[in-house]
């Protein structure tokens, strides 16, 4: 029975590894640039490559999972896919100063134990989604200097764990809240 279970314990661990790897390499085919050729170069799909030791990628000691992508600094353009939504052990992830464009994909709100975002100064745009309130864990917050425009959503000042916030350099109206307050204030609404 024990053998039955450290098999079973290794397919499980191998899943989440693949699921892990397969999330990756996703981000890596969206890359449209990489002038460094450092995901080229580094970031392999043969299923013996050890992702953990990928550039970029830091690994939990425990179940092997990936905890932070750290891609900031390395002149990479492209869009972020889904995919990215299946690292689910993921606690920081940044991007800063690279040029990754677009909307940022749903599939991202899944990542429910994320503590840190650093997007900045990047191409991002659309509206900043309002599931980034829904992440509790979450200390720092970072948009500045993208392409992002609407309003501030209001649930992300709900985040009780929120060191950091950094949103200026964007194309944004402030939060629904105070936009609605204005529009009383100026006799513009009426309250239902």
């Amino acid at each position: 029975m024990a053998n039955y279970l450290t098999a079973g314990a290794l397919a499980i661990a191998h899943t989440n590894f693949s699921t892990d790897q397969s999330a990756l390499l996703a981000l890596k085919a969206h890359i449209t640039s990489d002038p460094q050729n450092i995901l080229t170069a580094n970031w392999s799909s043969a299923s013996n490559s050890d992702i953990c030791k990928w550039v970029g990628v830091t690994c939990g000691a425990r179940h092997h999972r990936v905890m932070a992508l750290n891609l900031s600094h390395m002149g990479l353009a492209g869009v972020i896919p889904p995919h990215l939504g299946n690292l689910s052990f993921l606690v920081e992830l940044g991007l800063k100063n690279n040029s990754f464009h677009g909307p940022l994909p749903e599939e991202l709100s899944r990542l429910c134990r994320l503590k840190a975002i650093d997007f900045q100064n990047n191409n991002f745009m659309g509206t900043i989604p309002s599931w980034f309130g829904s992440f509790a864990k979450l200390q720092t917050f970072i948009l500045a200097d993208n392409g992002f425009s609407g309003f501030i959503p209001t649930a992300i000042f709900n985040l009780s764990a929120l060191e950091t916030i950094m949103l200026s350099r964007n194309q944004l109206l402030g939060t629904q809240h105070t936009q609605r307050n204005r529009q009383l204030n100026n006799g513009e609404g009426h309250i239902p």
